[in-house]
Protein backbone atom coordinates (compact mmCIF):
# COMPACT_ATOMS: atom_id res chain seq x y z
CA UNK A 1 0.00 0.00 0.00
CA UNK A 2 1.27 3.65 -0.58
CA UNK A 3 1.86 6.12 1.55
CA UNK A 4 -1.11 8.33 0.12
CA UNK A 5 -3.57 5.59 0.27
CA UNK A 6 -2.86 4.27 4.07
CA UNK A 7 -3.02 8.16 4.87
CA UNK A 8 -6.66 8.21 5.45
CA UNK A 9 -6.12 5.54 7.98
CA UNK A 10 -3.80 6.94 10.11
CA UNK A 11 -5.11 8.09 13.48
CA UNK A 12 -3.72 11.78 14.67
CA UNK A 13 -1.81 11.24 17.36
CA UNK A 14 -2.21 12.95 20.42
CA UNK A 15 0.42 14.58 22.70
CA UNK A 16 0.81 12.47 25.84
CA UNK A 17 0.81 15.57 27.95
CA UNK A 18 -2.26 17.02 26.65
CA UNK A 19 -5.53 15.45 26.65
CA UNK A 20 -7.91 15.77 24.46
CA UNK A 21 -10.40 17.81 26.61
CA UNK A 22 -8.02 19.81 27.12
CA UNK A 23 -7.33 20.25 23.42
CA UNK A 24 -10.84 20.74 22.81
CA UNK A 25 -11.26 24.00 25.53
CA UNK A 26 -9.12 25.51 23.42
CA UNK A 27 -11.64 25.49 20.67
CA UNK A 28 -14.48 27.43 22.84
CA UNK A 29 -14.40 31.44 22.99
CA UNK A 30 -11.63 32.74 25.66
CA UNK A 31 -13.22 35.67 27.32
CA UNK A 32 -11.19 38.07 29.34
CA UNK A 33 -11.92 40.90 31.50
CA UNK A 34 -9.78 44.02 31.93
CA UNK A 35 -9.13 47.77 32.70
CA UNK A 36 -9.26 49.77 29.35
CA UNK A 37 -7.08 51.85 27.83
CA UNK A 38 -6.83 54.54 25.42
CA UNK A 39 -5.92 52.06 22.72
CA UNK A 40 -9.22 50.44 23.29
CA UNK A 41 -11.05 54.39 22.87
CA UNK A 42 -12.35 53.83 19.24
CA UNK A 43 -13.68 50.35 19.80
CA UNK A 44 -15.39 51.42 22.90
CA UNK A 45 -16.82 54.77 21.25
CA UNK A 46 -17.87 52.48 17.98
CA UNK A 47 -20.28 50.60 20.42
CA UNK A 48 -21.28 53.57 21.84
CA UNK A 49 -22.36 55.53 19.24
CA UNK A 50 -24.73 52.68 17.41
CA UNK A 51 -26.00 51.70 20.75
CA UNK A 52 -27.10 55.70 22.02
CA UNK A 53 -27.40 57.58 19.45
CA UNK A 54 -30.33 55.81 17.55
CA UNK A 55 -32.44 55.93 20.85
CA UNK A 56 -30.96 58.93 22.17
CA UNK A 57 -29.60 61.09 19.98
CA UNK A 58 -25.95 61.31 21.33
CA UNK A 59 -23.62 59.51 23.09
CA UNK A 60 -22.84 59.63 27.21
CA UNK A 61 -19.36 60.34 25.82
CA UNK A 62 -17.47 61.58 22.81
CA UNK A 63 -14.62 60.09 21.85
CA UNK A 64 -12.20 63.12 23.50
CA UNK A 65 -14.34 62.21 26.71
CA UNK A 66 -13.64 58.36 26.76
CA UNK A 67 -9.67 58.81 26.12
CA UNK A 68 -9.89 61.53 28.69
CA UNK A 69 -11.29 59.06 31.56
CA UNK A 70 -9.23 56.34 30.15
CA UNK A 71 -6.15 58.26 30.12
CA UNK A 72 -6.96 59.80 33.79
CA UNK A 73 -8.80 56.89 35.18
CA UNK A 74 -8.49 53.71 33.47
CA UNK A 75 -8.73 51.53 36.55
CA UNK A 76 -12.22 52.99 36.65
CA UNK A 77 -13.23 51.11 33.77
CA UNK A 78 -14.31 47.60 32.49
CA UNK A 79 -14.32 45.25 29.26
CA UNK A 80 -15.36 42.13 28.67
CA UNK A 81 -13.85 40.57 25.66
CA UNK A 82 -14.39 37.53 24.20
CA UNK A 83 -11.05 35.88 21.33
CA UNK A 84 -9.88 39.72 21.94
CA UNK A 85 -12.87 41.48 20.54
CA UNK A 86 -14.47 44.03 22.78
CA UNK A 87 -18.27 42.76 23.98
CA UNK A 88 -19.29 45.11 26.52
CA UNK A 89 -17.90 47.78 28.64
CA UNK A 90 -18.35 50.25 31.27
CA UNK A 91 -16.30 53.61 32.37
CA UNK A 92 -16.26 55.37 35.34
CA UNK A 93 -14.62 58.26 37.27
CA UNK A 94 -14.39 59.17 40.80
CA UNK A 95 -17.05 61.97 42.40
CA UNK A 96 -16.90 63.78 45.30
CA UNK A 97 -20.12 65.33 45.89
CA UNK A 98 -23.57 63.65 47.06
CA UNK A 99 -25.03 64.65 44.02
CA UNK A 100 -24.44 64.60 40.09
CA UNK A 101 -23.44 67.97 38.62
CA UNK A 102 -22.73 68.88 34.98
CA UNK A 103 -19.13 68.97 36.01
CA UNK A 104 -19.67 65.05 36.85
CA UNK A 105 -20.22 64.69 33.10
CA UNK A 106 -16.65 66.03 32.42
CA UNK A 107 -14.07 65.54 35.82
CA UNK A 108 -12.60 63.40 37.74
CA UNK A 109 -11.96 63.65 40.87
CA UNK A 110 -9.20 61.54 42.70
CA UNK A 111 -10.66 62.49 46.43
CA UNK A 112 -13.81 61.29 46.26
CA UNK A 113 -15.28 58.29 47.39
CA UNK A 114 -18.21 58.06 44.56
CA UNK A 115 -17.83 56.35 41.67
CA UNK A 116 -19.65 57.82 38.81
CA UNK A 117 -20.63 55.52 36.04
CA UNK A 118 -20.72 56.94 32.72
CA UNK A 119 -22.02 54.51 30.58
CA UNK A 120 -22.34 51.14 30.15
CA UNK A 121 -22.95 49.19 26.74
CA UNK A 122 -23.17 46.21 24.73
CA UNK A 123 -22.26 45.36 21.29
CA UNK A 124 -24.94 44.71 19.18
CA UNK A 125 -24.02 41.30 18.37
CA UNK A 126 -23.74 40.07 21.55
CA UNK A 127 -27.38 42.00 22.94
CA UNK A 128 -29.90 40.31 24.54
CA UNK A 129 -27.73 37.59 26.33
CA UNK A 130 -28.01 38.78 29.75
CA UNK A 131 -23.95 40.16 29.12
CA UNK A 132 -25.01 43.87 30.15
CA UNK A 133 -26.26 42.61 34.34
CA UNK A 134 -23.36 40.13 34.33
CA UNK A 135 -20.94 42.65 33.36
CA UNK A 136 -22.16 45.34 36.35
CA UNK A 137 -22.47 42.37 38.82
CA UNK A 138 -18.47 42.05 38.11
CA UNK A 139 -17.87 45.80 37.92
CA UNK A 140 -19.68 46.15 41.45
CA UNK A 141 -17.61 42.91 42.97
CA UNK A 142 -14.35 45.00 41.48
CA UNK A 143 -15.31 48.28 43.09
CA UNK A 144 -15.61 46.55 46.46
CA UNK A 145 -12.15 46.21 46.18
CA UNK A 146 -10.88 49.72 45.89
CA UNK A 147 -10.69 50.76 50.29
CA UNK A 148 -11.77 54.45 49.03
CA UNK A 149 -15.18 53.47 47.14
CA UNK A 150 -17.73 53.70 49.19
CA UNK A 151 -20.52 54.14 46.65
CA UNK A 152 -21.31 54.11 42.96
CA UNK A 153 -24.01 56.13 40.75
CA UNK A 154 -25.13 57.00 37.99
CA UNK A 155 -28.36 58.61 36.11
CA UNK A 156 -30.53 57.24 33.06
CA UNK A 157 -33.78 57.49 31.51
CA UNK A 158 -36.64 56.35 33.16
CA UNK A 159 -37.74 53.58 31.31
CA UNK A 160 -34.02 52.34 32.67
CA UNK A 161 -34.43 52.63 36.31
CA UNK A 162 -36.04 48.81 36.60
CA UNK A 163 -32.99 47.05 34.52
CA UNK A 164 -30.23 49.36 37.15
CA UNK A 165 -32.56 48.32 40.33
CA UNK A 166 -31.94 44.64 39.71
CA UNK A 167 -28.30 44.91 39.75
CA UNK A 168 -29.30 46.74 43.38
CA UNK A 169 -29.25 50.41 42.87
CA UNK A 170 -31.63 52.41 44.25
CA UNK A 171 -32.90 55.89 42.99
CA UNK A 172 -32.04 58.92 44.94
CA UNK A 173 -34.28 61.24 42.84
CA UNK A 174 -34.64 63.42 39.94
CA UNK A 175 -30.86 63.82 38.67
CA UNK A 176 -29.78 67.68 38.12
CA UNK A 177 -28.78 67.11 34.86
CA UNK A 178 -30.65 67.43 31.55
CA UNK A 179 -29.15 67.00 27.96
CA UNK A 180 -31.48 69.18 25.27
CA UNK A 181 -35.07 67.77 26.42
CA UNK A 182 -33.61 64.59 28.46
CA UNK A 183 -34.55 64.44 31.85
CA UNK A 184 -32.50 61.79 33.98
CA UNK A 185 -33.18 60.01 37.39
CA UNK A 186 -30.39 59.47 39.40
CA UNK A 187 -29.34 56.24 41.13
CA UNK A 188 -27.10 54.87 43.86
CA UNK A 189 -25.26 51.35 44.85
CA UNK A 190 -24.21 51.64 48.11
CA UNK A 191 -20.19 49.36 48.08
CA UNK A 192 -20.07 47.52 51.21
CA UNK A 193 -17.86 44.18 52.23
CA UNK A 194 -14.88 42.62 50.21
CA UNK A 195 -15.41 40.74 46.74
CA UNK A 196 -14.58 37.48 46.37
CA UNK A 197 -11.18 36.74 45.14
CA UNK A 198 -9.41 34.44 42.64
CA UNK A 199 -5.51 32.90 42.82
CA UNK A 200 -3.18 33.97 39.69
CA UNK A 201 -5.56 37.12 39.44
CA UNK A 202 -3.01 39.22 37.63
CA UNK A 203 -3.24 36.54 34.51
CA UNK A 204 -6.47 38.61 34.29
CA UNK A 205 -5.25 42.40 34.16
CA UNK A 206 -6.32 43.75 37.29
CA UNK A 207 -4.03 44.01 40.36
CA UNK A 208 -3.67 40.68 42.72
CA UNK A 209 -5.18 43.23 45.65
CA UNK A 210 -8.07 44.44 43.34
CA UNK A 211 -9.66 41.47 41.46
CA UNK A 212 -13.23 39.93 41.85
CA UNK A 213 -13.98 35.90 40.77
CA UNK A 214 -13.43 36.53 36.96
CA UNK A 215 -12.92 33.02 36.03
CA UNK A 216 -15.39 31.06 33.81
CA UNK A 217 -18.09 29.06 34.17
CA UNK A 218 -20.15 31.72 35.61
CA UNK A 219 -20.67 31.93 39.22
CA UNK A 220 -24.21 31.29 40.40
CA UNK A 221 -25.15 35.27 40.87
CA UNK A 222 -24.76 35.69 37.41
CA UNK A 223 -26.15 32.46 36.66
CA UNK A 224 -29.64 33.75 38.20
CA UNK A 225 -29.05 37.64 36.39
CA UNK A 226 -29.06 35.74 33.67
CA UNK A 227 -31.74 33.51 33.85
CA UNK A 228 -34.17 36.61 35.34
CA UNK A 229 -33.11 38.73 31.87
CA UNK A 230 -33.88 35.53 29.81
CA UNK A 231 -37.86 35.78 30.83
CA UNK A 232 -38.24 38.65 30.92
CA UNK A 233 -37.05 40.18 27.67
CA UNK A 234 -40.02 42.61 27.41
CA UNK A 235 -37.86 44.48 29.88
CA UNK A 236 -35.94 47.56 28.35
CA UNK A 237 -31.93 47.52 29.47
CA UNK A 238 -29.85 50.24 28.48
CA UNK A 239 -28.77 50.45 24.54
CA UNK A 240 -30.62 46.44 24.36
CA UNK A 241 -27.74 44.87 26.31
Amino acid sequence: MSLVGALPFLKPRLSPSVSPGRQRRHTLPASEFRPLNTQDAISVFEIEKEAFISVSGDCPLHLDEVRHFLMLCPELSMGWFEEGRLVAFIIGSQWDQDRLTLDALTLHKPKGSTVHIHVLAVHRTFRQQGKGPILMWRYLQYLRCLPYVRRAVLMCEDFLVPFYQKSGFKVQGRCSITVASLTFTEMQYPVRGHALMRRNSEAIGFPQTSVLLLEEPIQRSETALLLEEQTQRTEPEPADV
